[in-house]
Parts: structure tokens; C-alpha cells; sequence
């Protein structure tokens, strides 16, 4: 915590996680998987996480960037555009079954009322607060990162919507005006 000396508030400070730098040997470990299976399981993630001793949540984000980067180099021109890119298919893509994901993690009332509570002090936590989170509610931090995301983009539509359902409120509570 970093202190602020003209309001004299206590201000936090978000820390980014540091980046993740393989070695030449993970690095080749994880571009031959790649090459075999753009989209791997949980299963060949948890086990490529021991093989090259890292976290699993570092394996999926490296594999979610390289295919980030793959489809940057090899993005066609305009022109030569078929109907399945149009539409977003992807020939010889795989997608996984329900076996090969992550199981969904639940979460109690008590770890919930932790996490609210959190996100109303800071959506947007650093590192080092998710850490903490996680600690204390005992769960990895990579889903801690994880519900912090989806709570936002909750968070979004639902500002999203509230314009259109208070005009709709709106329409519902006006009289009709007529002869009197």
C-alpha cells in the first residue's frame, strides 16, 4: 500500500504479475503440443504444467496467445475472404468435450460474500490482492482472476440494459392522454 500524502488516504497499489518466461526446452515442449493440438484439454494442460513445472493457468494463457498470434500472421486479405471465415469456422479445429474442460468451481456463500465484497472495493484488483483472495478463501488464483472478469462483464451488461428497462418503465407508468 502506497500512501497518498495530500489526502492522507490509503491508497492500493495494482501490481501486474510478472511475465512468464520459458526456457528454450518448455518453450519447445509447448510448440510441438501446439502444433499437434491448438486446442488442448485440461487433462494436457495440467500435465504439460508438471512436465515443464509451471501453473496450469500459465499454460492455457500461453496457448490462448499463440493462437492469438497465429490467426495475426495468417489472416487473409479482405478479398479472399470464403463464407466459413466470414462465419468464424474453423476446419480441423476440435472443440473440447465436457470430459477435457475444467471442472466448474463452486463457490460457498462465505467465499461469495468474500469475492463481493472485494469487487466493491476494487473490481479491478492487482495481483497481489488476488493472491491474498485466494489465500483466503482457498481457492487458486487463476479463478479468482477468472470470477473477478466475469463479475465485470456481469457488471457491464447489466448497466447495459438498465437504460432500456427504465424507458420501458417509463412507457408502462404514462397515462394515455385523451378527451377529458
Amino acid at each position: 500500500m502506497a500512501e497518498d500524502t495530500s489526502s492522507h488516504k490509503m491508497v492500493t497499489t495494482n501490481h501486474r504479475r510478472s511475465r512468464t518466461k520459458f526456457t528454450e526446452d518448455q518453450l519447445k515442449i509447448l510448440i510441438n503440443t501446439f502444433n499437434q493440438k491448438p486446442y488442448p484439454g485440461y487433462a494436457t494442460k495440467q500435465k504439460l504444467a508438471l512436465e515443464i513445472n509451471t501453473e496450469e493457468s500459465r499454460i492455457q494463457i500461453w496457448f490462448q496467445n499463440r493462437r492469438a498470434r497465429q490467426r495475426f500472421q495468417k489472416r487473409p486479405e479482405p478479398e479472399t475472404l470464403d463464407s466459413s471465415q466470414i462465419h468464424g469456422d474453423q476446419p480441423g479445429v476440435e472443440f473440447q468435450s465436457r470430459e477435457a474442460r475444467r471442472c466448474r468451481t463452486a463457490y460457498s456463500t462465505s467465499q461469495l460474500h468474500t469475492l463481493i465484497k472485494a469487487f466493491a472495493k476494487n473490481p479491478y484488483p492487482g495481483i497481489d490482492s488476488r493472491e491474498e483472495l485466494a489465500k483466503e478463501i482457498g481457492v487458486p488464483e487463476s479463478r479468482v482472476q477468472i470470477w473477478f472478469q466475469n463479475r465485470r462483464s456481469r457488471l457491464f451488461l447489466q448497466r447495459k440494459r438498465e437504460p432500456v428497462a427504465s424507458l420501458e418503465q417509463e412507457e408502462q407508468n404514462k397515462i394515455p392522454e385523451g378527451p377529458q
